[in-house]
């Protein structure tokens, strides 16, 4: 049996088999330079784990209180090291990547400051924890005011008003580094840095913070190589490499990192209490296999791109523009467009496969939201995955797929179940 036949038997046509194929004919020098810097960053986290001396007896778990976690410290020291920060908050109990934000923010933040976003309005899960939409418990309930500047027609920074707007109270820059469900291009490190540098010009001793969620291992760089104080993110995205069941990070400088860890446990406690409970391995040879994962990822995005741009769809990024997250924006254009591309991804899952995915209320969005996922861990977008919210411009976020064959056969049913309820016609 050949590939072509393999691909039958999973419900691929003949046509979009070979669209798909020439398609994948022209990516040969895109896929190289993509995994030349997966090896590079392979050999930065080998490194790190060399040089923290990791061995067999970190694997091991921990229950209660947790107190003297080598496995847990010397995990923390690896990320600090990979990440080029001076420490690291690296936990079980840091239960997705809007939650180690909120505890970086809470942690650094105290009633009277100001929080100002200079990249427009962050990601929807954000808008309850800040209090610009209304919510028990969020930064505004406790005095922390918010202030934002939008980018650009163009997507560039407005550094006028930046600088209008950073003020005695401005404490902490929160700086999204990918898209979310905005329409505007991800931020890559470079951009990242130069926003960094013009902030500490504005005021030197202001936080800078960076969700990094989506981009770990995209580039050779991070945004603590270029002046962040403090990058978080979600372990069952990039760095978790498919393999951590939960968790999330914090890395930078040490004082912030020591304040979140306050609020995540308790003041006086810190970084010092947090059992493991058997997940160490996990985490240890997922950030292992992260570099060739997101990968991966990253060529199944390509992939989905070049795909719907040649069928005419708009794309975000486009087919030849360099990459600074996994995610993939496809403008569907409509309702029924949106829903059949997720079923298709569905379909290809390895996991529920054969579950329908239809949009629903989720908390934390302002309008329905449709999510395929059939993941070995609930939630993780670093695994095949699609998502949406059910509104103008019916637009599709793809990420993910813990191989490349992988993200190809969920790109490839996509396309497939959007040509069998004639939305494409060939």
């Amino acid at each position: 049996m050949n590939r072509e036949e393999i691909y039958k038997e999973l419900g691929i046509s003949q046509q979009v088999w070979k669209f798909a194929a020439e398609t994948e004919a022209q990516l040969k020098e895109r896929f190289a330079a993509l995994d030349e810097t997966a090896e590079y960053n392979q050999m930065k986290v080998i490194k790190a784990m060399q040089e923290a001396r990791v061995s067999d007896i970190h694997f091991a778990a921990t229950n209660g209180y947790g107190y003297n976690d080598l496995g847990r410290d010397t995990l923390e020291e690896v990320y600090a090291r990979a990440f080029h920060g001076e420490s690291a908050l690296v936990r079980t109990q840091i239960i997705s990547g809007t939650h180690a934000l909120h505890i970086a923010l809470s942690g650094n933040l105290r009633p009277g400051d100001e929080l100002l976003s200079p990249v427009g309005k962050p990601y929807d899960t954000l808008e309850e924890v800040i209090g610009i939409r209304e919510s028990t418990g969020s930064l505004k309930e406790y005095g922390i005011a918010y202030r934002q500047v939008d980018l650009l027609s163009d997507g560039s920074f407005d550094y006028e008003n930046i600088a209008r707007a950073i003020n005695s109270r401005t404490k902490l820059v929160t700086i999204q580094r990918s898209k979310g469900y905005a329409a505007r291009p991800t931020l890559s490190v470079k951009r990242i840095g130069e926003l960094i540098a013009f902030v500490k010009r504005c005021k030197p001793d202001v936080i800078c913070m960076v969700d990094n969620c989506y981009g770990e291992f995209v580039e050779r760089t991070e945004p603590t190589d270029v002046g962040a104080d403090l990058i978080v993110g979600s372990l069952i995205k990039n760095p978790g490499g498919g393999l951590a069941p939960i968790g999330g990070y914090i890395v930078g400088r040490k004082d912030c990192v020591d304040r979140a860890s306050y609020r995540l446990s308790a003041p006086g406690l810190g970084k010092e209490a947090g059992a493991s409970l058997g997940v160490n391995q996990a985490f240890f040879q997922g950030l292992f296999l992260s570099p060739a994962v997101v990968a991966g990822a990253l060529k199944g995005a390509i992939f989905a791109a070049n795909i719907y741009e040649r069928l005419g769809f708009a794309v975000m990024p486009d087919g030849k523009e360099s990459r600074h997250d996994i995610i993939q924006a496809v403008t569907l254009g409509s309702k029924e467009a949106v829903i059949a591309f997720c079923q298709g991804i569905q379909a290809a899952a390895p996991v529920d496969s054969f579950a329908v995915p239809e949009p629903w209320d989720m908390p934390g969005y302002d309008a329905p939201v449709i999510m395929a996922a059939g993941a070995f861990v609930q939630g993780s977008s670093i695994e095949l995955s699609a998502d949406a919210p059910i509104k103008p411009p019916y637009a599709v976020y793809f990420q993910g797929g813990l191989t490349w064959y992988h993200a190809k056969l969920g790109i490839m049913k996509s396309l497939q179940k959007l040509t069998d309820e004639k939305i494409v016609k060939w």
